[in-house]
């Protein structure tokens, strides 16, 4: 053949640790691939996301709601909270604002106190969230007793 003054490198070999990382990815996929692909293993998030909120469930404590109507203390906790929690929202004077007003007898989803609480603590369709696990239920309560003086006014 002929000699360039070039240095070649066509019979150069791959390194040891380059090959040992090469399969060892494509060990690795083979066997992610074959674990977590619904259709071959069966595996699926939705599944243990299922469970989970089962398992959850059965050991959730129901939330009642408190009776705080008339307690002046309870009342005025009620007030604070919504200021920092639901203010944003339905403004500082409740009469609405990205949310409906809380002052009126006839909401939506309800006036009771039993409806109201749901409705914090489980949030409704288009645009409520859930604050029960942000405020829990003591402060969820208090602040129906403070939603029920409003309308009272």
């Amino acid at each position: 053949m002929h000699e360039t003054p070039e240095p070649q490198d066509g019979h150069n070999k791959i390194p040891k640790g380059w090959l040992l990382f090469f399969f060892g990815c494509i060990i690795f996929l083979v066997g992610y691939i074959v674990s977590y692909t619904p259709a071959i293993s069966g595996w699926s998030f939705y599944h243990n996301f299922e469970k989970e909120m089962a398992v959850a469930s059965k050991t959730e404590k129901p939330n009642a709601v408190k009776e705080y109507t008339g307690d002046k203390e309870a009342i005025r906790e009620g007030k604070e909270i919504f200021a920092t929690t639901c203010a944003p929202c339905h403004n500082a004077d409740a009469k609405g604002g990205i949310g409906p007003d809380l002052t009126t007898v006839n909401l939506k989803y309800g006036s009771a106190r039993k409806d109201l609480y749901e409705s914090i603590a489980k949030g409704r369709p288009n645009g409520m969230p859930s604050f029960l696990p942000q405020i829990g239920s003591e402060k969820s309560s208090k602040m129906v007793a403070f939603l029920e003086t409003l309308r009272k006014k």
